[in-house]
């Protein structure tokens, strides 16, 4: 094959690649854009204010650090929601009996006061059990709501840092792709490969 119509395939399939990934990279900094902003907008409205400390005497230290640093701020970023979740929300949790446990001793409990509605005791302890139930539903539901939003903010994080990979692929290319045609005038037409 001839070396100079070798160099301009080579050059323009390089021209071609600069552009896709520069391309690329524009649709995955939009995606990482969106995701983060849409994490705040859905955060923002639940107004919830990030405590100075998790209540956990056994927390390490850069635990203890993100809450006294976050003290007092609400809560817009997808990092913010998984610290919140795993250890506030989920430490609270953890002193809790799961749902499906809360839910079997609430059955158990309006089971034992409806055979006896006289019975004031077997009615509050269904009542308490019906509070745990409801408890633990919420805190559960917050915590897997706020994970959601964490996971879908660190997709929008992976989204941004591949999009500079690919725009910094894409400026090597054009570099690449430049140079393959400067070196076109250079080669003799008589060049082969």
């Amino acid at each position: 094959m001839n070396r100079k119509s070798f160099d301009k395939i080579a050059s323009i399939i390089g021209l071609l690649l600069a552009g896709f990934l520069v391309i690329i990279s524009g649709i995955l900094q939009y995606g990482g854009n969106f995701a983060t902003e849409q994490v705040a907008k859905q955060l923002e409205p639940q107004a919830i204010s990030i405590p100075g400390e998790n209540g956990d005497p056994k927390a390490t230290e850069d635990i203890q650090k993100f809450f006294a640093d976050n003290a007092g701020k609400m809560m817009t970023t997808g990092q913010q929601a998984q610290m919140y979740a795993d250890h506030y929300i989920g430490f609270h949790l953890s002193a809790m009996p799961t749902y499906a446990a809360a839910s079997g001793a609430n059955r158990s409990a309006a089971a034992a006061a409806a055979s006896d509605s006289a019975n004031a005791d077997l009615a509050a302890k269904a009542m308490q059990a019906s509070a745990t139930v409801e408890k633990v539903f919420k805190g559960q539901a917050l915590r897997g709501m706020l994970l959601n939003a964490y996971a879908f903010g660190m997709l929008g994080d992976i989204a941004i840092a591949a999009s500079y990979v690919t725009f910094a692929g894409g400026i090597i290319f054009l570099i690449l792709a430049i140079l393959g045609f400067a070196h076109l005038r250079r080669v003799d037409s008589d060049a082969v490969i």
